[in-house]
């Protein structure tokens, strides 16, 4: 019976998230596809404020989680990018992403939609700044550190006759549904199916007032705590957040949780000090602590002031009023979940079993 309601929940929200999700991860397939790394490159070389300013701007759409954007920001380095530059990216990057608020839109509502890349946009810049002032000592990069995890990028040919246009056109399209429904998908797959997991678990047993027994510092610092050594991606976070507010948990404790969350992490810590030195890393784990806690009073008052709703969109996921399109959509991102989870985790744990039984 326990199985059974918790299943009806994840199916929930599975119904609920999988509209937003899928034309969040169609939309990253475009950028992806026709932003072009090498103007990035370009505008976040050299030093001051400017290429901070857009190493945390070009870094609010990106879709690249907290792991897949080392190897990213490592090649903006090695092509001229200060640390000031690399740190905003690093940060605005994984904190939010047009799949992230696609997602926050389709779970929560339009205000912390809005806020959640403004705040990404806030702390990258914060950070960079702190980098310029207090870590501004260059560390080297060599031309092979730059990651086998980053995507070729396409080269620039623009010779191509009239006859290939279409072929190519073809191909682009091609590009963005194979990113958006191969190499996006599978990156997110394992997180998603946490984050929808816990999401359902939380919705059904926790208590509907406890966090309301908690004091507002007392949330705000278990969560920081909570969030800066542990990973989830942004698009995971959202639900859990969201059902942590239905348990009581104030909006902006639970921006705290979108921030930190995405943004920080054990691995991402250890590889960043190799490229920004410990004292970077600290700058950037002081800039996402104290950004994310200095919003959260922020919303809090604003949520308060204007009465902005919380009753959010995942509060009716047990009304059965779901459209039929919505249904085979989610069996569509239940097929890419299970797919990413068999291609990232299940296959290459079967092929080491294999060959080491071989080798044995």
């Amino acid at each position: 019976m326990i199985i059974w309601e918790w299943a009806q929940a994840l199916w929930s929200y599975l119904v609920l998230t999988a509209p937003y999700l899928i034309l969040g991860f169609l939309a990253s397939g475009v950028i992806h596809q026709y932003l072009n790394m090498s103007v990035i490159k370009r505008h976040l070389a050299g030093k001051g404020i400017a290429p901070i300013l857009k190493a945390a701007l070009f870094g609010v759409p990106l879709p690249l989680c907290s792991c897949s954007v080392i190897p990213a920001a490592v090649t903006l380095k090695k092509e001229g990018a200060s640390n000031a530059a690399t740190a905003s990216f690093l940060i605005s990057t994984p904190e939010s992403g047009i799949d992230s608020m696609v997602m926050t839109y389709g779970v929560m509502d339009l205000p912390m939609t809005l806020i959640r890349p403004i705040a990404a946009f806030l702390t990258a810049t914060l950070a960079g700044l702190g980098q310029n002032l207090w870590n501004s000592g260059e560390i080297p990069v060599s031309s092979d550190e730059t990651g086998s995890s980053c995507h070729s990028e396409e080269s620039d040919d623009h010779g191509h006759d009239h006859d290939h246009d279409h072929v190519e056109e073809r191909k682009s399209l091609k590009n963005v549904f194979s990113y958006a429904f191969n190499d996006l998908s599978d990156d997110l797959a394992w997180w998603l199916f946490i984050g929808l997991f816990v999401g359902a678990l939380m919705n059904l047993y926790l208590p509907v007032d406890l966090f309301e027994t908690i004091p507002i510092w007392g949330q705000r610092l278990v969560v920081l705590a909570f969030g800066i050594p542990f990973y989830i991606c942004a698009s995971a976070s959202t639900p859990i957040a969201a059902s942590m507010m239905m348990k009581g948990m104030s909006p902006g404790t639970a921006l705290i949780f979108l921030l930190v969350g995405p943004a920080t992490n054990f691995t991402n810590i250890a590889v960043l000090q190799k490229y920004l030195g410990k004292r970077g890393v600290l700058i950037n784990v002081l800039a996402i602590s104290f950004v994310a806690l200095g919003l959260s009073f922020l919303v809090d008052f604003l949520y308060e002031t204007f009465q902005w709703s919380t009753i959010f969109k995942i509060e009716h996921l047990h009304e059965d009023h779901h459209g039929v399109l919505e249904q085979v959509m989610a069996v569509f991102l239940s097929l890419l979940i299970l797919k990413g989870i068999y291609k990232e985790k299940l296959k290459p744990m079967m092929t080491k079993k294999g060959s080491s039984k071989c080798c044995g």
